[in-house]
């Protein structure tokens, strides 16, 4: 590809705009917000100027309920000789674009699964995709040239081209990301009127839950909209679960001992099986889940700390596999929690100790 047009310039379309633009690709913007525009190609997004002939690629960057409507304008002015988009739900926008009369062959449905708790063009970067999954969803109508395009795409902004079903792709998305969110959400929404004292006994539990809570609300009902039915199939397997786990909780309270053996039990099950299926999410790079050793070490809140830190666990010849920080609340230090190899722990732990960090045990 030489050129390519991307129609929005919210966080996904300009990040995937600066990605094309920074391989060499003549890059057109539009936008239904023209301020929008200017703003991703200030960043070396690309142009705002119209194209005066077809480019290679269009890329639809518009909510899913607005897919149909802007590739049926794309068409019209032959912007493109194939076109894709990225909206985060595809059996919805296909239906529309097949209720309209337009033709699917030069099409393909598309989701980068990469994002930001931020939006719009300032959010926006070239590397955003780089090393995710992006989901391409043809159908029996969508011809070669236009897959190779869309993977040409995936390639250019570093991402891992994957092929789904459109309506399997759906139900994924609906299990994996949607129904977390408003998960996440309810939990969050807990908080709002809650006494100050139990807030600022905030710890990492209430904030890896609620890391996602806060987002766009008008984003989500577009892509919700586009969703709600399968992401409400799956929210009613939770309240299913989630209403025998208080009548679990209340036979704990029972005066009987068979009521509290059966509580006992039905939570039991509520965590097994939660345990089981965390342990399913893919590891390190997709490999099955690897189990680590957790070492934390308390550090203080001044530049350059948390660099020093991985600089001796790297003289110590221990890969840090993953990291987590929890920040005190009310003094100027946090727990930093290293993620290491189970062979590592011990040594990781004695070394640091020996150059003066304060590990707990």
């Amino acid at each position: 590809m030489r050129h390519a047009a991307v129609i929005g310039t919210g966080l996904i379309g300009t990040s995937a705009a600066l990605a094309l633009s920074r391989s060499g690709l003549r890059v057109y913007l539009e936008d239904a917000d023209p301020d929008s525009a200017r703003t991703a190609a200030s960043l070396g997004a690309g142009t705002t100027e119209r194209p005066g002939h077809p480019v290679d690629l269009a890329i639809i960057a518009v909510p899913p309920a607005l897919v149909g409507r802007a590739l049926a304008d794309c068409r019209r002015r032959g912007l493109a000789r194939w076109y894709t988009d990225v909206a985060s739900v595809k059996s919805g926008p296909r239906a529309d674009i097949l209720a309209r009369g337009l033709d699917t062959t030069h099409y393909i449905g598309g989701h980068p699964m990469a994002g930001r708790e931020r939006s719009g063009p300032l959010a926006a970067r070239a590397d955003l995709f780089e090393g995710r999954p992006w989901v391409l969803t043809p159908d029996a109508g969508t011809d070669t040239e236009t897959l190779n395009a869309a993977l040409e795409l995936t390639a250019l902004c570093g991402a891992m081209p994957i092929v789904m079903d459109a309506a399997a792709h759906d139900r994924a998305v609906a299990l994996i990301s949607h129904a977390p969110r408003l998960v996440a959400a309810l939990v969050a929404a807990r908080l709002e009127h809650a006494d100050e004292t139990a807030v600022r006994l905030s710890g990492q539990e209430v904030r890896d839950v609620t890391r996602i809570a806060a987002s766009n609300p008008a984003m989500w009902v577009d892509i919700l909209s586009a969703n709600a039915g399968v992401v409400a199939d799956v929210l009613e397997e939770v309240a299913a679960d989630l209403g025998a786990t208080v009548a679990a909780l209340r036979a704990l309270q029972a005066d009987g001992e068979d009521e509290r053996q059966a509580g006992a039990e039905g939570i039991e099950a509520v965590i097994r099986r939660g345990g089981t299926g965390r342990a399913r999410i893919p590891g390190k790079h997709g490999a099955p889940p690897t189990r680590y050793e957790t070492v934390t070490v308390v550090l203080g809140d001044q530049p350059g700390e948390l660099g020093r830190l991985f600089g001796e666990a790297g003289a110590l010849g221990v890969n840090i596999e993953d990291v987590t920080i929890e920040h005190s609340t009310d003094q100027q230090v946090g727990h930093v929690r290293l993620a290491v190899a189970p062979a590592s722990a011990q040594a990781l732990m004695a070394g640091l100790r020996d150059h003066g960090w304060n590990i707990r045990d």
